[in-house]
C-alpha cells in the first residue's frame, strides 16, 4: 500500500483528492494546510501529493532528506519543474490541476516507484513535442508478447496496480498476475519498474 499526504489549504480540496485516490493501492496517511505541515508530521509518507505549485515554499523543502518522499503537484504551469528536478526527491510528478482520477492515481504509483510523471500538455512543452514510442536497440523476442500481455505491459507503464489494470481490462486480478508474471519471462525481467525499461528498449510501450 503507497502511503500518501496531501497538502491543500481547503479542507474542501483535500476531501476531493482523497476522494479521487480512493479505490487505488494508495491509502491517505494524513493531510495538512502546507507542504511544511505535512512534511513535519508525516515525514515517511511515500508521496505527498501537493494540490497548487503556489504551496511549494523552500524553508519547507528544506526539510527534505536523503529518504525524501515522492511529491506529486497540481500545477497551471511549468514553472516548478527546475525545483522539482533540483531536489533529492525518490521521484516527482507535475499534473495538470485538471488531471482525471485515474491520471492522479496512476501518478502516484509510478512516483512511488521512482518514476517521474508528467501530463501530455506539459510533456509535450518540456520535450517539444508529444511523447511517442521510444525505440531503442533492442533484438525481437524469442518469444513475442501477446496482444493482451502487450495491453498489461502498457498500463503497467502507466503505474497502474494490479487492481486498476484488471479493472480498465474487465478481468480479474489473478488473470494481470498470471499475464505479468508471462511477461517478466519473456522479457527476461525481475520487477515491473525492469518490464518497463526492456519494453522500451524492444519498442513494446510509450514512455
Amino acid at each position: 500500500m503507497i502511503e500518501v499526504a496531501i497538502a491543500a489549504p481547503a479542507p474542501v480540496v483535500r476531501a476531493g483528492l482523497r476522494a479521487m485516490l480512493a479505490g487505488s493501492d494508495a491509502q491517505v496517511v494524513g493531510e495538512g494546510a502546507s507542504v511544511g505541515e505535512v512534511l513535519s508530521e508525516h515525514p515517511h509518507a511515500d508521496v505527498i501529493l501537493v494540490a497548487s505549485d503556489e504551496l511549494l515554499e523552500e524553508t519547507a523543502l528544506r526539510m527534505l532528506g536523503e529518504s525524501a518522499p515522492a511529491i506529486i503537484v497540481l500545477a497551471q504551469d511549468m514553472r516548478v519543474v527546475p525545483m522539482l528536478r533540483s531536489l533529492p526527491l525518490r521521484g516527482w510528478g507535475l499534473l495538470s490541476a485538471d488531471a482525471a482520477a485515474s491520471e492522479l492515481q496512476a501518478a502516484v504509483a509510478s512516483a512511488a516507484q521512482g518514476l517521474i510523471v508528467v501530463s501530455p500538455p506539459f510533456a509535450e512543452r518540456l520535450f517539444g513535442a508529444r511523447p511517442g514510442v521510444q525505440r531503442l536497440e533492442g533484438g525481437p523476442l524469442e518469444e513475442p508478447l501477446t496482444s493482451r500481455e502487450m495491453e498489461v505491459l502498457g498500463l503497467v507503464s502507466q503505474g497502474l496496480s494490479n487492481k486498476l489494470i484488471a479493472r480498465s481490462l474487465q478481468i480479474s486480478e489473478h488473470t494481470v498476475k498470471f499475464h505479468i508474471s508471462s511477461i517478466y519471462t519473456k522479457l527476461g525481467a525481475s520487477s515491473r519498474t525492469e518490464a518497463v525499461s526492456l519494453g522500451a528498449r524492444h519498442g513494446l510501450v510509450t514512455l
